[in-house]
């Protein structure tokens, strides 16, 4: 794999995150003669620490502004958060969201692929055609014989190199209090739903490393000297030549490369371009290079080429919020790794390197439900959302309306926080109601923020399903050993003399305790804590939608942009709609098939 380039190249990918780094790895490894060239904003991950060693991972997104390794897009103010600019941090470096995310390994369910097929017209896009790329690309260490799971893929996926004991104390808990649900061994064979279970992480167990897409899919095809990675690139814009992309126009990225010229290069490519700059960065490169509607592209000086309304629009996202609780000083949590503690860091460090587990190995979250409310939890989510629960979720037993996954660690900033171990919490809405949109902010700058609205919870539904969320994620945390109270900075402020007022404690409330009862006073003051603290689970998807161009699609099955030929696009923003999972087992997927689709187009066997 070459750092230098030409500008003659078979395949140009604009973006070099981690659906390209499966694409382009896939094909080279099918046709090493194939002369690929990846243009990647950020810079290279090769062997780095905060990349490889799992518990690191909330060092690439400390910042709040454009960092070396993250974009962080900064939506308009909304009166549906409390007037606050939600900021959303996106990958840039090689492997994309695969480097800096938190290594979920959450599985979407059957019927959200069914729908790209059935109701957005994708052949060859539902379930059973995707679950043979998903074992494709795994390696499952958890159990051997998983009938949806793949066991010699280059991706690996454990439950790290340790399960601590608030994990296991949550999961005792939670079966304890839950009384209406179980275990499972399995709730990412893309089917079970509302079942407490052992959360498998995107780690290596025998390493202990990170399994992302820069490692698995193309550092380890070094040798080849046709492929070539361009870090510190970043693409302005598609050249489009009598209906046909011929190339891309790039040029020094100013975060990697402060002290790069900025002319504007042009690589040229024989067969394809493929767009992959995720949610953010592909509707922009689409626009900027004459593709999209009208007005957007009319009001930064940009020439139409291809009339596509939808570049941009059906933004979606999953709505998160981590509350924080107290926890005792026995607990095993990441807090010292999170706040930079060196001594721990170097014990750690030697574990790793030579055992490969350890809290090092391990992201913190040990159990999760992707919860499906009863009828009690029916009537907390109110009547409004009655309607939408018949509609879309009734006759399908695979879909859940939150994710639920306590945490051992504080998930955030530790600078001003007292020193003390933590229990952390984190859930998302599967399905939010809300959607947005992302256009670009200036048609010649690349670097130009861009225009954004985020939609999070301008829809009653989304808050609802926030409210069941919170309450019964305490009711949980709330009866295991090592609990101590909420930390009330990252809790709702309940008016003065609420049975549910936040504080420290000495110990655990008996496993059956009666549930908080809480007033409509105090279900205000929930909604408040989530419009003040609800953030993006960094899930961004769907601003080039795989939808028949006449219902606002931007790309078709096979991932060609509608009016260009010999342009595709390929990563999370072609889905049409959302799924009930963290993103990075769809990208993963999403990847594999784009390899495949185009291997057919391009004659080449093997991929």
């Amino acid at each position: 794999m070459s750092p230098q380039s030409h500008n003659e190249y078979d395949i140009i990918f604009a973006g070099g995150g981690t659906t390209a780094c499966i694409v382009a790895g896939r094909l080279a490894a099918a046709d090493p003669n194939l002369r690929i060239l990846i243009l990647e904003a950020g810079p290279h991950t090769k062997d780095v620490d905060k990349h490889t060693q799992p518990a690191r991972y909330l060092s690439n997104i400390k910042t709040q502004t454009n960092s070396e390794t993250t974009w962080f897009h900064k939506a308009e103010p909304s009166p549906y958060l409390d007037g606050r600019a939600l900021g959303i941090h996106c990958g840039r470096c090689v492997g994309g969201g695969s480097n800096v995310n938190f290594m979920m390994y959450t599985r979407a369910s059957v019927s959200d692929y069914d729908e790209w097929e059935k109701n957005h017209h994708n052949p060859g896009w539902s379930s059973k055609d995707l679950i043979p790329l998903m074992k494709k690309s795994e390696t499952y260490q958890v159990k051997p014989g998983e009938p949806t799971h793949g066991y010699s893929g280059p991706l690996k996926v454990s439950y790290g190199g340790l399960f601590t004991n608030v994990g296991k104390q949550c999961l005792e808990a939670a079966l304890g209090y839950d009384k209406g649900r179980v275990a499972a061994e399995d709730s990412n064979d893309l089917s079970t739903c509302n079942a407490y279970n052992g959360r498998s992480e995107w780690i290596d167990g025998e390493t202990g490393k990170r399994s992302d897409t820069a490692h698995c899919y193309i550092y380890n095809q070094e040798g080849n000297k046709n492929m070539h990675v361009l870090a510190g690139k970043v693409v302005k814009r598609v050249v489009i030549e009598n209906g046909r992309a011929v190339g891309v126009e790039y040029t020094d990225d100013l975060i990697t490369n402060p002290d790069g010229d900025q002319m504007t290069h042009l690589a040229r490519a024989s067969r394809l371009v493929v767009v992959s700059g995720g949610a953010f960065g592909s509707p922009a490169i689409l626009e900027r290079s004459g593709i999209g509607a009208k007005e957007v592209l009319y009001k930064h000086g940009v020439e139409q080429i291809v009339n596509l309304p939808c570049v941009g629009e059906n933004y979606q996202d999953h709505p998160v919020t981590f509350p924080v609780f107290l926890a005792g000083n026995d607990a095993q949590t990441l807090d010292l790794i999170y706040r930079g503690d060196e001594d721990s860091i170097t014990k750690h460090v030697a574990q790793w390197k030579s055992k490969g587990n350890g809290i090092l190995a391990h992201n913190g979250y040990d159990i999760a439900i992707k919860l499906r409310p009863n009828a009690a939890e029916l009537k907390e989510l109110g009547p409004g959302f009655e309607a939408r629960w018949k509609a879309n979720f009734e006759d399908k037993p695979d879909k859940p309306a939150v994710l639920i996954v306590p945490c051992s660690g504080f998930i955030g900033d530790h600078s001003d926080i007292p020193k003390r171990e933590y229990i952390g919490a984190c859930y998302y809405i599967c399905y939010p109601s809300s959607i947005g949109r992302v256009h670009i902010g200036s048609g010649q700058d690349p670097n130009a923020p861009p225009e954004f609205h985020s939609g999070f919870l301008e829809d009653p539904r989304d808050i609802a399903a926030f409210r069941l969320a919170y309450k019964k994620v305490r009711e949980i945390v709330r009866r295991i050993p090592l609990y101590r109270g909420e930390y009330q900075p990252r809790q709702p402020v309940f008016p003065e003399g609420s049975a549910a007022a936040c504080k420290e404690v000495e110990g655990p409330v008996p496993i059956d305790a009666p549930d908080i009862v809480y007033t409509p006073e105090d279900d205000k003051a929930i909604e408040m804590f989530h419009r003040q603290m609800a953030g993006s689970a960094r899930h961004s998807l769907g601003t080039c939608a795989m939808k028949p161009r006449e219902n606002g699609g931007v790309v078709d099955p096979r991932l060609n942009v509608y009016g260009v030929e010999r342009l595709k696009v390929v990563d999370l923003s072609i889905v049409p709609s959302n799924i009930a999972s963290n993103t990075y087992s769809t990208a993963v997927v999403i990847g594999e098939k784009a390899a495949m689709l185009i291997a057919e187009d391009l004659g080449i066997k093997g991929v």
